[in-house]
């Protein structure tokens, strides 16, 4: 069986590392679920989500000329927060940048009180180095 890009199957988990899932497909062939590929949602731990010897569909969405296939679950799954939920985010962005200029501004006044006091300090112990005798 020619596994083809766009293509759904259905498989079986045969082993999960931090990155991703592999399942063994039709055919005898082994397939790469990539951790971003398991759901919509963020996933941490990809024990949460599956487990070996789970069955589960996947859709083909690249096959590597040295043979390595990568497989997705996520697009075999509708999404249930659809895009148009994110023109939200845009207005928040104007917000985010203000909050990005009063932490820079911020962090530069602490920068500066805390190389004022360093300076402060050397100057009273005499510079830097010590002197030796």
């Amino acid at each position: 069986m020619s596994i083809e890009v766009g293509s759904k199957l259905s498989g079986k988990v045969t082993g999960i590392t931090h990155f991703g899932a592999f399942v063994l497909l039709p055919g005898g062939v082994t397939g790469l679920v990539h951790i971003s590929e398991i759901s919509h949602s963020y996933v941490k731990d990809i024990h949460e989500y599956l487990k070996v010897n789970d069955e589960v569909t996947v859709k083909v969405i690249n096959v590597d000329k040295d043979g390595k296939i990568g497989l997705s679950i996520r697009q075999t799954v509708e999404n249930p927060n659809p895009p148009a939920a994110r023109p939200r985010s845009q207005h928040a962005h104007p917000h985010q940048r203000q909050s990005f200029e009063d932490k820079l501004s911020r962090f530069m006044k602490d920068s500066e009180d805390r190389l004022q006091a360093l300076r402060r300090s050397e100057s009273k112990r005499g510079g830097r180095g010590g002197r030796r005798g």
